[in-house]
């Protein structure tokens, strides 16, 4: 007894010794990040999401074989935490109980079912990562030598844990030993195979396995702080600490009122101490899975943003860089002498390449898929501030639209003398904003630069209106007092410029005494509800897929049988993923009589990106396959007749694909207001 004693003890203290140390290291080392205010807002929220994610492995399940595994394994973990209290309290007692608990035959069931569970799992876990090893993959990362030695490594030793923890308790059920009955199912099993041995024999078994089950489990415990599994004690804090526990939200909001700045202020992240704490705490959270990869559009077609690639070339580089960022913060002496000469690497290109760079949408898919929250866009944007604001490099077709935003407020440069020029197409008029919301005007309709220069978005426009009028709706529009939302400039990474005309038009808002703002443009839809808080700008904004799902579930708008189509309803990603948007634009397709919906296969959060987000409207798509040929390939594929969105980015995308595709007889591209409106003419 003393001796299993003294072995336990001696393993586990040198194993805290060893985690502790690392983790402690790693406490250090993401709190020499920069402040991320507002991580610790909407407290029940956040419990929700915590029990839905972590404990409730919402994500995981979107991949059900996987999800379900993983969340076996999990679960199993939380209730082998037990047996592992009772496998301490055995080196001392070998008719320990937890307290307040015993000896339950609930517990030695779960115990047991949990046990078998977790093998069947690893089981599965090995047969995926055989089919779908990297090694598989065409374009494979070049962590993938290093990193799956550390995968089989992870299961051989959960693997390790439960046999070791069934084979003591096995050979506890022939020494009198355990303490639960025939529940403990397993246990019993493999208990009747070693009876045979007699009772010394299984005593010396009980003895060697529950030791192996204490050296294991603590050898696991400092594997795990040393390699990407760290996910298993991150992970639960990074979920916890997600500025957006269901929908994306907004960006950061940086100050850059020139009386706060200094000649030492940077914007954005040009090196790995310029990424925020939180931003840090992804890159020592990322699991690796894969599952951002397999949902970028930029990565399906060929270009070479991976989102899982950046973070772990980030994270490469926070720990490469660990210690002159220690030495830096003065975190501890041991590091005080050490990095302060050590040449700072720039994050592009240095780390992450320019092409990777500007590949990215911001379409939210990989913050969408990733199981442990990572809030990839946040740090794509924020390197991009730094290569626009900071070394005032971008691709060089993003100069026009830059220089057109600033001068004529709109990224066409065709200027305010042409706001109102869709207007001339309508038999009614739209009360203009001169210095206040006329009265008796319910709504500001916020047009949007598609919705007032480009002729496709016009007409969708147009069709909108005349359903606003049509079910009673009191709008006007700013006509030229109306500039661009600056969602371009952002995404992009101008957050200046961003932030002049956001001013400008919160200020041109707050004296037009507007409160509520209808929009036809998800991208403005997010901007003015999401980002414009920050900086001043409160509204009640509605996007006017919400607000006709709204008049048709009311009758104020009742659509007709004037069209009998097949529709598929592409889902915008500033729609859909970043503000849940899903059920309204689908209601309204299936009031309509003669429409019959058929899905995408990517759609609602799993919806593929038109391929204009993140500014990508403005710049050359130089490299792999269009994406918005991508997804207009799957839309055609479902033989609908009319692919239905709500937004004119992605309008625009589709058409211009479906015109490639020499389809443009056969196919039709409609706004949600089109196709209402279609059905009423008879």
């Amino acid at each position: 007894m003393v001796i299993r004693i003294v072995i336990g003890m001696v393993v586990t203290a040198i194993a805290f010794v060893l985690a502790g140390r690392r983790l402690f290291w790693l406490f250090r080392l993401i709190r020499s990040g920069q402040p991320s205010p507002g991580r610790l807002r909407d407290i029940p929220n956040r419990i929700w999401v915590e029990l839905s994610e972590v404990i409730g492995q919402r994500k995981l399940f979107k991949r059900r074989i996987p999800g379900l595994a993983h969340a076996f394994t999990f679960w199993g973990f939380i209730v082998l935490l037990f047996t592992i209290i009772e496998a301490y309290g055995d080196l001392f007692d070998k008719r320990f109980a937890i307290p307040l608990i015993g000896h339950t035959a609930v517990l030695g069931f779960l115990e047991d079912f949990f046990s078998v569970a977790i093998l069947v799992a690893l089981v599965v876990f090995v047969v995926i990562r055989t089919k779908e090893s990297p090694a598989r993959k065409e374009r494979r990362s070049r962590f993938y030598g290093s990193h799956l030695g550390a995968a089989w490594i992870t299961l051989s030793g959960i693997a390790s844990v439960v046999i070791s923890l069934l084979m003591y308790r096995a050979a506890q059920t022939n020494t009198g030993d355990f303490p639960y009955g025939w529940w403990a199912f397993a246990s019993h099993l493999i208990g009747r195979a070693l009876s045979g041995l007699g009772r010394p024999v299984n005593a010396d078994l009980e003895t060697a396995f529950l030791l192996v089950n204490v050296t294991v489990i603590m050898a696991f415990l400092v594997f795990v702080t040393y390699s990407k599994h760290l996910h298993i004690f991150l992970a639960p804090l990074n979920v916890a600490m997600s500025r957006r526990p269901r929908a994306l939200g907004a960006l950061s909001t940086p100050d850059m009122d020139p009386e706060n700045l200094s000649e030492d202020s940077v914007f954005g992240a040009g090196y790995i101490e310029q990424l925020s704490w939180k931003q840090l705490l992804d890159l020592a959270t990322c699991t690796e899975c894969g599952r951002c990869q397999d949902a970028c559009p930029a990565w399906n077609t060929g270009k070479p943003l991976s989102p899982k690639l950046v973070i772990m070339n980030l994270r490469e580089n926070l720990f490469s860089s660990a210690p002159r960022l220690l030495a830096k913060a003065g975190k501890g002496e041991e590091d005080a002498g050490t990095g302060e000469g050590e040449a700072k690497i720039a994050l592009v290109p240095d780390v992450i390449a320019e092409d990777v760079l500007w590949s990215c949408m911001t379409c939210g898919a990989c913050v969408e898929q990733c199981p442990v929250d990572i809030e990839h866009v946040d740090t794509i944007v924020d390197m991009r501030r730094y290569q626009v604001l900071m070394e005032s490099s971008f691709p060089q077709e993003a100069s026009l639209m830059l220089r057109n935003l600033e001068n004529q407020g709109d990224p066409w440069g065709l200027g305010a003398s042409h706001r109102l020029d869709w207007t001339a197409a309508l038999d009614f008029e739209i009360p203009v904003v001169s210095d206040v919301m006329p009265e008796g005007i319910e709504y500001l309709y916020w047009v949007g630069c598609a919705g007032a220069l480009d002729e496709r978005a016009r007409k969708a426009v147009q069709s909108t209106a005349r359903m606003l009028h049509q079910a009673g709706i009191s709008f006007a529009v700013l006509g030229p007092k109306e500039y661009c939302t600056g969602d371009p400039a952002r995404r992009l990474g101008n957050e200046y410029l961003f932030q002049e005309v956001a001013k400008q038009n919160i200020a041109t808002l707050n004296e037009a005494q507007v409160t509520k703002i209808i929009t036809s443009c998800p991208h403005c839809f997010n901007t003015l509800l999401r980002e414009y808080p920050a900086l001043g700008g409160s509204f009640e904004v509605i996007h006017h897929s919400q607000l006709l799902d709204r008049l048709v579930s009311e009758g104020r708008i009742t659509p007709g049988t004037g069209l009998t189509a097949t529709v598929t309803y592409h889902d915008p990603c500033y729609l859909g993923r970043h503000n849940r948007v899903f059920d309204q634009p689908r209601s309204v397709l299936a009031a309509v009589p003669g429409v019959e919906e058929v899905e995408m296969h990517r759609c609602r959060e799993n919806s593929f990106c038109c391929g204009a987000g993140g500014s990508r409207m403005w710049l050359e798509e130089k490299l792999g396959k269009r994406v918005n040929l991508e997804r207009t390939d799957e839309a055609l594929s479902t033989n609908a007749d009319i692919v239905s969105t709500a937004c004119p980015y992605c309008m625009i995308m589709i058409d211009d694909a479906v015109k490639e595709r020499q389809r443009e007889d056969e196919v039709s591209v409609l706004d949600l207001s089109q196709i209402v409106e279609r059905s009423m003419n008879s």
